[in-house]
């Protein structure tokens, strides 16, 4: 008996805490990296080609996620405000003003030194990568490669393997990989290794394997972790660890204790009493608090499209043929990266198939003022679901970085009446 507890309490929660010790390891070692004078690769979540940029052994600096984190330990204000000084209008995204600001302040983050870069990477997933960046582009003088990644041209259309369509995209895709490789070769100073590509991609399907059977399990009750918080945290390791040992044993694990938590009915909350969906970006400048709004009514999320974008297009578990990497390469980022795009734009489709199997009592939309790209459409997304399911929904708006458009009072009313609705709602059910 006494074996069993102990190797329940090392499971349980293992996930968060090796989360969180890798991901400080993460940014000590791009401190280390910041002190040698070393340059590292810029990318983004959505397309990041971690894999063939680890082939080349560049260090990855994410600035998405080391803006969040600014927002996350309570201190974007003076980020955002520092670039507001410099010149940047309030009005653009929060990320990209952070950013800005660590840049001028020579790399100095909460969680460490950032290094400058020597090539930033991007795909056209998000309008604001090419103008951010830009901005690197003139103050470091570096190359910047631009991935164009064909999206799905309109609601319902999206094409499959085989497609002609698809093969189309995927070819294009395929070349621009080429050009990307190139240009790695001459920054780097190396010569590509097709073998160590394999190595890398043969640990992102571990990675991806392991996210998506993660994803699944959360549809057991109780749910086995929160999509808003534990997820947060499981993204960070699929970004930064992407294409790494160290990365493909984390989600191996991750498997093991969700699946012992699902085999023994341990849930997130001591008392789950309702199940939601969470659509947009979560609010980071009161981070716990915001989840607390929800928790403390015994609500828990169990699956977000946060989740679906932020992970790159991890979350359906695509994995690379290995005896043909760059093509099943150029496949998996034109599959990945038109999900990430699809769930800020055709999300609403989902959302619906997700309700039942996930045994969903709510969605939650937030839209945030410092991102268009992923709050545009969502009233309409909202509408679309509400016409076809009787579901409840709240629609509540801040923002993921600027605490001065964050007002904890009218969110906590807005909420507490969106459960209040849920409360009465089940009860009329069962009248």
């Amino acid at each position: 008996m006494a074996e069993t507890t102990t190797f329940s309490e090392d499971l349980v929660g293992r996930g968060n805490k090796d989360g969180a010790a890798l991901f400080r390891d993460w940014f000590t070692d791009l401190t280390n990296v910041a002190e040698e004078g070393r340059g590292a690769a810029y990318v983004f979540v959505m397309g990041s080609l971690n894999e063939i940029l680890k082939t080349f052994d560049f260090p990855i600096v994410f600035p998405e996620i080391n803006s969040l984190q600014t927002a996350v330990r309570r201190v974007a204000l003076e980020f955002l405000n520092d670039a507001e000084n410099y010149g940047y209008s309030p009005d653009i995204c929060g990320y990209v003003k952070a950013d800005v600001s660590v840049q001028l302040q020579g790399g100095k983050h909460p969680m460490g030194t950032i290094p400058k870069p020597s090539i930033a990477v991007l795909t056209n997933a998000c309008n604001t990568y090419i103008k951010w960046a830009e901005i690197w582009e003139r103050m470091y003088n570096i190359p910047m490669f631009t991935l164009d990644v064909p999206g799905t041209r309109a609601d319902g259309t999206k094409t499959s393997k085989g497609d002609e369509g698809f093969e189309n995209d995927r070819k294009y895709v395929a070349e621009q990989l080429k050009e990307l490789i190139k240009l790695c070769e001459k920054v780097s100073g190396k010569k590509f290794d097709i073998d160590k590509l394999r190595e890398v991609l043969g640990h992102a399907n571990v990675m991806s394997r392991g996210w998506k059977r993660i994803l699944e399990m959360n549809a057991s009750r109780p749910s086995v972790f929160s999509a808003l918080t534990d997820g947060t945290i499981f993204l960070g390791v699929a970004n930064g660890l992407r294409g790494t040992p160290e990365g493909a044993q984390y989600f191996n694990q991750l498997v093991e204790e969700m699946e012992y938590k699902v085999k023994n009915g341990i849930g997130t909350l001591t008392e789950e009493e309702f199940r939601l969906f969470f659509v947009g970006v979560p609010c980071y400048p009161i981070f716990r608090r915001f989840n607390e709004f929800f928790t403390d009514w015994g609500g828990t999320f169990i699956h977000s499209t946060y989740l679906w974008f932020a992970s790159g297009g991890t979350n359906l578990g695509f994995e690379y043929d290995l005896d043909n990497p760059i093509d099943s390469l150029a496949e998996g980022v034109l599959v990945n990266v038109r999900d990430a795009m699809d769930s800020m734009f055709h999300q609403h489709q989902t959302v619906l198939d997700l309700i039942t199997p996930y045994q969903l009592d709510g969605v939650v939309y937030h839209p945030i003022k410092s991102c268009r790209t992923v709050s545009t459409g969502l009233a309409d997304g909202r509408r679309y679901v509400m016409e076809r399911k009787n579901i409840s929904t709240l629609f509540i708006e801040s923002d993921m970085m600027d605490q001065r458009v964050v007002s904890e009072a009218q969110m906590k009313n807005r909420i507490d009446a969106f459960f209040e609705g849920m409360i009465s709602r089940k009860q009329t059910a069962t009248v």
